[in-house]
């Protein structure tokens, strides 16, 4: 799978693109529309938008984009927790609640990729003193991805990648005083 980072809006959101041979996915479109279009190619064909939580700065090149490749949106509320498969795109949905009542994390196994939106960063976690953010829920969900392998790359909304294994003793330590 071959991913491209850019980087939109105010907030300097990272939104992805996703290919596998001619098939696309964009997770976290969050503005510059134009922008997120310029990064796929004609004979591309986008299969579908997925959001990692509902913040405008995640969302707000969703309705153009939909429009423009005549595809889904793909959430929270349409995306169970567990396995899913869009054509070629193979992925595990993990509700990780916390920063947004409706955060997702996007699980790639064969790639060993989450893609975390606001979940996790570099060196913290998002924030959970915003209206639907609970820092209960947080503990919780980072309690749920201390399972998996800690080599787990994560593409956060923002800022730089990680792993799981550099971010756990920050994690940690977010436990602690949450």
């Amino acid at each position: 799978m071959n991913i491209k980072v850019v980087v939109v809006g105010n907030l300097q959101t990272n939104c992805y693109i996703l290919e596998k041979g001619n098939s696309v996915l964009i997770i976290d479109p969050g503005d510059n529309a134009e922008k997120i279009a310029s990064n796929i190619t004609s004979e591309k064909k986008v299969l579908g938008i997925i959001i990692t939580h509902s913040h405008d700065d995640h969302t707000g090149a969703c309705a153009e984009l939909m429009n423009k490749y005549n595809t889904r949106l793909y959430n929270m509320h349409n995306l169970a927790e567990g396995n899913h498969v869009i054509e070629n795109f193979c992925f595990n949905v993990i509700y990780t609640p916390g920063h947004m009542d409706d955060s997702i994390t996007i699980y790639f196994k064969e790639e060993n990729i989450m893609f975390v939106g606001d979940f996790i960063f570099k060196g913290g976690i998002g924030r959970t003193d915003m209206i639907g953010a609970s820092p209960f829920d947080m503990k919780q969900s980072i309690n749920k991805i201390l399972s998996y392998p800690s080599e787990t790359k994560l593409m956060p909304g923002h800022f730089a990648s990680t792993t799981l294994g550099e971010e756990i003793n920050n994690l940690n330590y977010f436990l602690t005083i949450l």
